[in-house]
């Protein structure tokens, strides 16, 4: 059996033995400044409130953003995970209503070359995560790029946040396209949800969703379905450019409810999904 093979064999029976009970929510967008990784911090203060564990990871490698709106800057990184210095649960940072947060670092890089060894510890420890948390949310980069794509490709539910710019409503039909043109693309194996950011109103969001929608039925045959809007609040912008959490600092704001409804909606559908977080960081194995 050749080293290829073995590393085959890891990944599948630590797969066969670990069922992902997460559930793994990955957040993502065709152009930065649209509010993606706002979307992350705020759903994750929802969640909690709901009474579930939450974790994020920021692979949003060089901004840092959810660092920033948490105040918290991480000691570790995925990077020490991969060197076998530490455990999944020594990298995870603590932020705000006790949110988990695991910084990417320049580790997803080093995923493409692991040895026979950091795959077993890599995967053993992914395992440990699903005990540690009840939703995994994925904060990607923005636009096309390899590393957006494999996370989007890998994750059963996923979240397009847009505004009613058009260079917004372009790019993230960019994404859209490039997701359906990957050969590695199941299209019933991902949930994609669409949120109109920065809208005037309940019409407007719904406007953004029926062009994104038309166009990707029309031309890739696929489907988008909506999970909600982010009106426009004054409320959010101060707490935004304060570096604050609007869900935090004003929770009766007009976008604190509205995150509060999304997370609502993305609960309200029961979907029992066989794979998700091994899944998740597996994909990023080229073996």
């Amino acid at each position: 059996m050749d080293q290829a093979e073995q590393l085959r064999s890891i990944v599948k029976r630590e797969q066969q033995n670990n069922i992902d009970n997460a559930k793994v929510i990955t957040i993502t967008s065709g152009k930065g400044g649209v509010g993606k990784s706002n979307m992350a911090v705020n759903l994750a203060v929802h969640f909690r409130r709901m009474g579930k564990r939450v974790i994020i990871f920021d692979a949003d490698f060089g901004l840092a953003n959810v660092e920033v709106m948490f105040g918290t800057v991480p000691k570790h990184n995925l990077m020490k995970l991969l060197e076998g210095e530490m455990r999944i649960e020594d990298i995870i940072t603590k932020g705000p209503e006790d949110i988990g947060f695991i910084s990417g670092g320049s580790g997803i890089v080093g995923l493409n070359n692991l040895t026979k060894a950091q795959i077993d510890y890599l995967v053993s420890n992914l395992s440990s995560l699903n005990e540690l948390t009840d939703v995994l949310i994925i904060d990607t980069g923005a636009g096309v790029s390899d590393s957006v794509l494999e996370f989007v490709l890998a994750s059963p539910e996923v979240i397009l946040v847009t505004t009613p710019e058009p260079s917004s409503l372009t790019d993230s039909y960019s994404l859209v396209k490039a997701l359906y043109k990957n050969p590695n693309f199941i299209q019933n194996g991902t949930n994609i949800r669409l949120v109109a950011n920065k809208v005037n109103s309940r019409d407007e969001a719904e406007a953004v969703y029926d062009k994104i929608k038309t166009v990707t039925s029309k031309f890739l045959g696929g489907d988008i379905k909506y999970l909600g809007m982010v009106p426009q609040d004054s409320t959010l912008e101060k707490a935004v450019r304060n570096q604050k959490i609007v869900s935090l600092v004003s929770p009766n704001s007009k976008s604190a409810r509205a995150f509060e409804t999304i997370c609502h909606n993305l609960l309200e559908e029961k979907v029992s999904y066989k794979w998700g977080i091994s899944q998740l960081f597996n994909s990023f194995i080229k073996i």
